[in-house]
């Protein structure tokens, strides 16, 4: 098994050392500083979240990326993710093929439907058609991929009639499709033979072992080859792990407590935290306690690829650094120690 380690960021809005807010501007510079160095420790992959409110910074995700894609040469480079629903599925095509020629084929997407919802108004979109949408897009993306004249006789999205795409790709552009726990939404990823990325962000990783092994098992029922799963969990590295919790904490509580007021969840505290460093989805601590809990993790659900998301509220750019830097000299070399020997 090729075994794949990578980072996400939402270009959360931080916070200098000194405690004041960067302006959106600074952020999206330091996510391409965060790239570079990605690429430069070894990483494999970076992905980009898409959103469109003041707390992130980062609303087009392929142009960060194409900046990404000027100054590295290795690091596969993915949205993470790419709203589908509330966008038109030509126009992503375009820019990801586009991103694709600027990266001498380092392209990725990752497509899902986004646990915010703040794109479908502003881009005209109803939300009593958020079933509907992300279902026709989507089957009418994993048909634009295989690239040729395209044919589709469109619903919500546009129709096509022998239409060619530009620029044209020699190759299929790998399509992630983004799951946070839906059974619908595991074989909906398998039946257009789509690669699943898990979205792990609470509770135990092998609580999502289930949904790893109902896409496999759709595949097999379909007729369709093995494909590679991969999850995404937030979390940040430090030399200690009293030093990493100490580092996440605050900012960790601050977003969670906000996202929470937004969707009706309990307040969160200190021990919440504590107990999904311990037990749960969040990947904090030294280099080796990360290492093996990813490792954990990675056997749990027969994981191909690990993103860290390593983006946490106004946690500081500085610390996100370090954190990177950590994960691809110490934790991933750890890793795959922990993985050959078992």
């Amino acid at each position: 098994m090729n075994l794949e380690f990578g980072i996400d960021t939402f270009g959360d809005v931080t916070s200098g050392l000194d405690g004041a807010l960067l302006p959106h501007d600074q952020v999206v510079r330091n996510v391409v500083d965060e790239g570079v160095l990605a690429d430069q420790v070894g990483l494999d992959a970076i992905g980009i979240g898409e959103h469109h409110r003041d707390d992130y910074a980062v609303s087009s995700p392929e142009m960060v990326l194409a900046a990404i894609a000027a100054r590295t040469s290795r690091l596969k480079l993915a949205s993470a993710v790419t709203v589908l629903s509330s966008d038109d599925p030509v126009r992503v095509w375009e820019r990801f093929s586009t991103l694709d020629a600027i990266s001498s084929g380092r392209a990725e997407i990752v497509v899902g439907r986004g646990s915010f919802i703040e794109s479908f108004p502003l881009f005209g979109y109803d939300l009593k058609d958020y079933e509907g949408l992300f279902e026709e897009k989507l089957a009418m993306f994993a048909q634009l991929i295989q690239r040729g004249p395209q044919t589709w006789d469109g619903t919500y999205a546009q129709s096509l009639d022998n239409v060619e795409l530009y620029p044209t790709m020699d190759r299929t552009l790998k399509t992630w499709v983004a799951v946070g726990g839906s059974p619908q939404s595991v074989v909906r990823a398998a039946s257009h033979g789509l690669p699943l990325m898990l979205a792990i962000i609470g509770g135990p990783v092998e609580r999502f072992a289930p949904f790893a092994d109902l896409y496999r098992r759709a595949l097999s029922e379909l007729g369709k080859d093995e494909l590679p799963i991969g999850f995404h969990s937030p979390g940040l590295i430090a030399k200690t792990d009293d030093e990493a919790r100490e580092r996440l904490a605050t900012h960790w509580l601050e977003v969670s407590t906000r996202i929470g007021a937004e969707r009706g969840w309990g307040r969160m505290t200190r021990d919440h935290f504590d107990n999904e460093v311990d037990h749960g989805a969040l990947f904090v601590g030294s280099p080796e306690t990360v290492a093996t809990k990813i490792a954990d993790g990675m056997k749990a659900v027969g994981a191909e690829r690990f993103q860290l998301k390593i983006s946490n509220g106004r946690l500081p750019h500085e610390y996100i650094m370090d954190s990177i830097e950590l994960y691809g000299t110490e934790v991933v070399p750890l890793v795959k120690d922990i993985l050959s020997e078992s």
